[in-house]
């Protein structure tokens, strides 16, 4: 099992990949970004690592990180929460394809609330998120919680300091469920954020909501279960109430259309069905059409190869939605297409005969 996760501003994750014919002399790789992926990646390193030789520094420092450091080309790979869209990818040289599907909870900590038991439409998550609703015992939120005992005490919001993919995924929901949230704040990897305070990463936030009582703040899933955070209930597209499962994060990945989704940008958040999760968003990775070294890249590619074809099962155990196999299938003909060495093919496709 995937110990605890650790709570400082900065994770640094050494994970190992096996090198092939044309990447054995390959001893590191290097990515940034994302850390709602941190968890799986995680999990899937420790595994992974029985058939190693090489050496993947990931630092999880939040999407927009990410993206500044594949931009300048001081890592391998970049990962992040918040798509780039086809226009910014080809000025960059990029390609990106999604790596696991996740959701993004929101978390409070509320002596004698249980997880699941406090129930939050988007309206009103949003109300709370601009600060014009400071109270847990608010006619507000008691509307939605008849026969819940609601503390008087002060909301404080934990929010993202950094970059977030997180944060991206978020806004886009509250953006598209409140006309005053797209007005005033809107939809972006950073924003003004009306009120509360900001912590760097997932870890942070998680670690901020679990000291401070009577806070609110939003997190990926794994990092709910890793922290055992009381987790809140949502309203749905559809009016009904949902938890954050992977059956419901599932149902709303059902939606995802990636054979027409160009450069596949993608956005799944409020989507329809009566059991979707309606904050739900994937992580992507970015990659350099034209590497500095194609060994590297191979390296990396064989274990993204690997983490889908293998590594499904683990995603699944820390409710991540895995990729589809015939999604994966396009993605690789993607790479084999676009990522290339001198006009040569950088990826030769070996593990997805085996």
């Amino acid at each position: 099992m995937l110990k605890k996760l650790s709570c400082g501003l900065v994770a640094a994750l050494t994970i190992s990949v096996s090198a092939t014919a044309a990447a054995a002399d390959v001893k590191n790789i290097s990515g940034a970004g994302s850390t709602f992926i941190y968890p799986i990646f995680a999990k899937w390193a420790d595994t992974y690592h029985k058939n190693t030789g090489v050496k993947l520094n990931y630092q999880s420092i939040g999407s927009g990180g990410g993206i500044r450091q594949i931009e300048a080309k001081t890592v391998d790979f970049g990962a992040s929460d918040a798509p780039m869209k086809p226009e910014q990818l080809e000025k960059q040289g990029l390609i990106q394809f999604p790596m696991v599907m996740g959701g993004v909870i929101p978390c409070v900590n509320l002596p004698g609330i249980k997880a699941g038991e406090l129930k939050l439409d988007g309206t009103t998550l949003a109300d709370i998120f601009m600060g014009k609703i400071k109270e847990w015992d608010a006619k507000e939120i008691q509307a939605l919680n008849p026969g819940v005992k609601l503390p008087h005490r002060s909301i404080t919001v934990v929010h993202r300091a950094d970059g977030s993919g997180t944060t991206w995924i978020f806004t886009n929901y509250l953006t598209k469920v409140s006309k005053t949230w797209a007005e005033k704040v809107g939809n972006d990897k950073a924003v003004q954020w009306p009120t509360g305070v900001g912590a760097k990463g997932n870890e942070a936030v998680a670690n901020y909501v679990e000291r401070i009582k009577g806070g609110i703040g939003y997190v990926e899933l794994a990092y709910v279960l890793q922290n055992h955070m009381t987790y809140v209930d949502l309203k749905n597209k559809a009016g009904k109430y949902v938890a954050p499962t992977l059956d419901t994060l599932q149902s709303a990945a059902a939606n995802a259309d990636w054979a027409d989704a160009k450069g596949y940008y993608m956005v799944l958040t409020d989507q329809p069905g009566d059991t979707s999760w309606p904050i739900t968003g994937a992580t992507f990775v970015l990659m350099h059409k034209q590497p500095k070294e194609a060994a590297v890249s191979q390296a990396a590619m064989k274990f993204f190869d690997w983490s889908y074809r293998k590594g499904a099962g683990m995603a699944k155990e820390l409710q991540y939605v895995p990729i589809p196999m015939n999604v994966v299938e396009m993605i690789e003909k993607s790479w084999n297409q676009e990522v290339k060495d001198g006009g040569k093919a950088v990826w030769n496709g070996s593990m997805a005969a085996k």
